[in-house]
């Protein structure tokens, strides 16, 4: 969260900068208008120092800005108090208090009590304040010439109305765009709170399977004890019937027995237990197979065009995650599934089609939610919940469209740069 509000005020310290310059270039403009216009004669080298000290001051935030430092409520309080200093010599130079652009303290405050903390808000209304009495008293009174022929008067009225349309034009500006930094800093606060409930259910999730997996790991071995039994029995061994039926269960049951130890594998993190080095294209081209053995799809489209082999280290989490996007397609299009493997720069993308009806727009709409699916059961649209949060974690992507020839397009981003400790190579992996 303290990221996100330093990032929030180098933005509005960049909108004060873009604030400074106007100021600069407004009093450039309105002292060359009343000297030279208007005939009053001004201190222009003083007024020219102030306004040199505003160029170097932006300078430095210029500086500032492009060190990534970060920013916090102090320093926009001290570049908003050095503006308040500036703005209090030119008015000094420039009549005190009876020159009308003395309203412009009103611009400061205002945006200083968007920008700052209640304290240095009320510190910043309490130095304009201040300003504002002293120069009352303490000023260089304006040699304005008899013979202008200027009313005083009308002169002091026009000066009031530009001032006022100066002040609420650049307040409608930076309070429009500093309004819309703080909203986004608050979507993306919203972002990373709805990111933190996600992940805390995805915990909940694997504590309550690595639960069931162990629960199940007593009836399974209890199952696996009795066929082992029976088909030592001559009774059961002497049917050939039955012992085709009994091979079968145990064949079902060791399944289920790797299942629930790839549970309790890939319970913890996502780069956590059960690693193991190997490439990109062995790894994509075993887990291919190993779903087509398991699932028998009627028909699969495998199309690996990733290139230079690139080593890397899996775990179970990531083939589970594969596996549920696979899953998905073949539920959605029995008849066929096309996988695509390729390399996208430092990223290698997977691309799974299918020729079902595609996803309704609210699937897409809410893509990655929890029990978002169109499946109508209990526990619908976990899978793919899953699979966005863990490439998630791996600093990866998940997209979804429909096709439309029909059908539809899952593919899962990820840099290689994350699933390996060494680094991305291109080098030819040994052997």
């Amino acid at each position: 969260m303290t990221t996100i509000r330093d990032t929030t005020d180098q933005k509005n310290l960049a909108l004060l900068i873009q604030l400074r310059w106007l100021a600069v270039i407004g009093q450039v403009i309105t002292i060359l208008f009343v000297d030279l216009a208007l005939g009053i004669p001004l201190p222009l080298f003083e007024m020219a120092v102030v306004i040199g000290f505003l160029v170097a001051l932006n300078v430095v935030g210029l500086v500032r800005l492009r060190s990534q430092g970060l920013v916090g409520n102090t320093e926009l309080f001290l570049e908003l108090m050095l503006d308040v200093a500036a703005l209090t010599v030119q008015l000094y130079l420039s009549g005190g208090a009876s020159n009308p652009f003395i309203y412009l303290y009103l611009l400061q405050v205002i945006i200083g009590g968007v920008l700052l903390e209640a304290w240095s808000t009320w510190t910043l209304l309490a130095a304009t304040s201040a300003c504002f009495v002293g120069l009352a008293t303490f000023n260089r009174p304006l040699p304005i010439p008899v013979q202008s022929g200027t009313d005083l008067a009308d002169l002091h009225v026009q000066g009031t109305f530009i001032c006022f349309v100066l002040a609420a034009i650049l307040l409608v500006f930076f309070v429009t765009r500093i309004n819309r930094n703080l909203r986004a800093r608050d979507a993306h606060l919203a972002s990373l709170r709805q990111q933190s409930a996600e992940e805390d259910h995805i915990v909940r999730m694997g504590l309550l399977a690595s639960g069931a997996a162990h629960e199940l790991g007593t009836p399974l071995a209890t199952l696996s004890v009795i066929l082992s039994d029976w088909q030592r029995m001559a009774m059961f061994r002497e049917d050939e019937e039955i012992a085709a039926e009994l091979t079968e269960m145990r064949g079902q049951l060791d399944r289920c027995k790797t299942i629930v130890t790839g549970i309790l594998m890939s319970s913890g993190e996502v780069r956590g237990e059960g690693t193991r080095r190997t490439s990109v294209i062995s790894f994509f081209n075993e887990l291919v197979e190993e779903w087509r053995a398991s699932r028998s799809p009627a028909r699969l489209d495998y199309n690996n065009t990733f290139g230079t082999d690139v080593s890397i280290v899996s775990d179970n989490a990531l083939k589970q995650v594969v596996f549920n996007i696979f899953d998905n397609a073949l539920e959605a299009s029995p008849n066929w599934v096309g996988i695509a493997l390729e390399r996208r720069g430092d990223r290698l993308t997977l691309s799974v089609t299918d020729a079902g009806p595609g996803f309704g727009k609210d699937i897409l709409d809410q893509l990655g939610k929890p029990y978002n699916s169109s499946k109508n059961r209990p526990g619908g649209g976990l899978g793919l919940f899953l699979v966005v949060n863990v490439a998630r974690k791996l600093g990866g992507t998940v997209t979804a469209k429909n096709l439309l020839n029909g059908g539809a397009l899952v593919e899962l981003t990820l840099p290689m740069a994350t699933l390996s400790p060494e680094g991305v190579t291109d080098a030819p992996l040994p052997g």
